[in-house]
């Protein structure tokens, strides 16, 4: 076989393909050489464009970035001139110095003009025009360094200052509260009209003691555990009027309504007109003085056993026992006063009653009531809206918890809940012999030293662990002393006006006087008589 004849012309083609492969990397370097130049004069074009720019905003700005950075800057000796003499001022006037107030307050504007003018001409001040500017300011501020007024004596001064104004708050607050006391124990000039209107009315007219047999006739209805009970333990008469009016009118069967009312002896011929000579929608009235409870006496209620000790009388009556440490509110006489404790006898004031509703004097019914009394308290004995939303309403807020006896029987951080509207199981009461547990604490309670303030306290001892929350819309609280949210009052079924600014009183918070003005009849003889409006 033949051999084929060696091909020469492969190598040249080889050398070729060589060729061309470096000329191709070739142009891509230099592509790729050619891209990166351009890029780079890309970016440094910006640069070059930004310039005048960010020149443009120095210049409009030089007075308040270079300038005030700058260590030699005129600008910035001003103005820290400008922040001390006004400093110095406030001391100078303190210390009565009118004189070099006024002056510095004069060399402050001149200065401030300068600045001033600089700012608006967009070019720094010179040395030159701001020369004498900064010379009589230095001036006046060494005057006043000369007179001790540094910065360690303006703390000093501020610090006394302070010091003089709190002790004055707390005087000022002090006689605000104790005034208020005294203007919320007050019994307004109508009031004490109708009280003595309503008693020559009494017992000089027969015909409203007939009136009032004729409604007790129906004795049987104050003892029939079918019909709705509420209680109210008061000696103000208008006051108790407008909660059996408005629980009436806002009731769908006020037949089914029956009040006890318990006063004084005081009142009790004027409670007993008012209710004799005005008809309630068809409620049923009774009214009773608690002084006729013969089993009201020293040897069972730790109250009226404490009203007979000096110490106690001196404390509540005088107030100088603690030289004066207690605040007022905490010595009111009222807080002794059995109208205000009855609460704790509710069962053996009504033994015939099963379940009664307590409502407060100071409260405004605006929905029907009759739903109270289907409540399940779950074998409680008080059913009671919480006031818990805030830590300041928790048992550690009434209550002394460095006492032992505290300490050990009761959560801090319990619960607590309102008097005024309550409902009240009298046979689960009884069963449980709440009373005696009431008495337990009054008769621990003689020196005062675990609580102070009012009948809610021992309330929450009391019937710790015997309180079933109700739905908050029962009962809305504080119509009497801070602003309330109008849709809760809206929803509310019951508003209460605790505190000191109750409706019927001049320190009434006006906003709320009308919720419990419209169930008063400004037009009646007795209350035009004794100028209400």
């Amino acid at each position: 076989m033949r051999r084929r004849p060696m091909d020469f012309r492969r190598p040249v083609r080889r050398r070729l393909s060589n060729v061309v492969w470096w000329t191709i990397c070739g142009l891509v370097v230099l592509f790729f050489i050619i891209i990166f130049s351009k890029e780079s004069q890309i970016e440094s074009r910006p640069s070059h464009a930004k310039k005048p720019f960010y020149h443009d905003r120095i210049m409009e700005g030089l007075n308040i970035t270079d300038e005030m950075l700058s260590p030699n800057s005129v600008t910035r000796q001003l103005s820290d001139q400008i922040n001390l003499a006004k400093a110095f001022v406030a001391i100078a006037k303190e210390s009565n110095n009118l004189q070099l107030a006024w002056e510095l307050s004069a060399q402050i504007r001149n200065s401030q003009v300068l600045l001033s003018s600089a700012a608006t001409r967009r070019a720094p001040l010179t040395t030159r025009e701001s020369e004498t500017a900064i010379r009589d300011m230095a001036l006046l501020l060494y005057q006043a360094q000369q007179l001790h007024y540094d910065s360690a004596t303006m703390i000093m001064r501020l610090r006394a200052k302070i010091q003089a104004l709190e002790e004055q708050k707390s005087s000022v607050t002090e006689k605000s509260s104790k005034y208020g006391q005294i203007a919320a124990e007050e019994v307004p000039k109508g009031l004490y009209c109708l009280g003595i209107q309503l008693t020559t009315e009494w017992f000089g007219n027969l015909n409203l003691q007939g009136k009032l047999n004729e409604r007790m006739h129906m004795e049987s209805k104050l003892r029939d555990n079918n019909l709705y009970h509420f209680c109210v333990f008061s000696d103000n008469v208008l006051a108790t009027s407008v909660v059996v009016n408005s629980t009436a009118l806002n009731s769908k069967n006020p037949n089914m309504i029956v009040f006890h009312l318990v006063t004084d002896e005081i009142n009790y011929a004027a409670m007993k007109a008012w209710f004799a000579m005005n008809d309630f929608g068809g409620v049923t009235v009774e009214v009773q003085k608690f002084e006729d409870f013969k089993w009201l006496n020293a040897s069972y209620v730790p109250v009226l056993k404490q009203l007979q000790d000096s110490e106690t009388q001196n404390y509540y009556f005088s107030g100088h026992s603690d030289d004066g440490r207690t605040p007022i509110k905490f010595r009111n006489p009222k807080y002794l006063s059995m109208l205000n404790h009855l609460r704790f006898y509710i069962p053996e004031v009504f033994p015939a009653l099963k379940k009664v509703v307590f409502l407060d004097d100071d409260v405004v019914t605006q929905k029907d009531l009759s739903a109270l009394f289907s409540i399940d308290l779950n074998g409680n004995v008080n059913g009671a809206v919480e006031t818990c939303m805030e830590t300041f309403h928790r048992y550690h807020k009434y209550l002394n918890y460095s006492h032992p006896l505290i300490r050990e029987h009761f959560d801090p951080d319990a619960c607590g809940w309102a008097f005024g509207m309550n409902v009240f199981d009298l046979v689960e009461w009884r069963r449980r012999n709440v009373t005696n547990i009431y008495h337990y604490w009054q008769e621990r309670n003689v020196d005062r030293t675990l609580w102070k303030l009012g009948t809610l306290p021992p309330g929450l001892l009391t019937f710790y662990g015997l309180t079933q929350p109700l739905d908050p819309s029962w009962h809305v609280l504080g119509l009497g002393y801070t602003n309330v949210d109008h849709h809760l009052i809206e929803k509310g079924a019951v508003l209460h006006f605790n505190g000191n600014s109750k409706p019927w009183l001049k320190i009434g918070m006006e906003k709320y006087k009308p919720l419990w003005e419209k169930y008063v009849d400004y037009s009646h003889p007795l209350l035009q008589q004794c100028n209400f409006h």
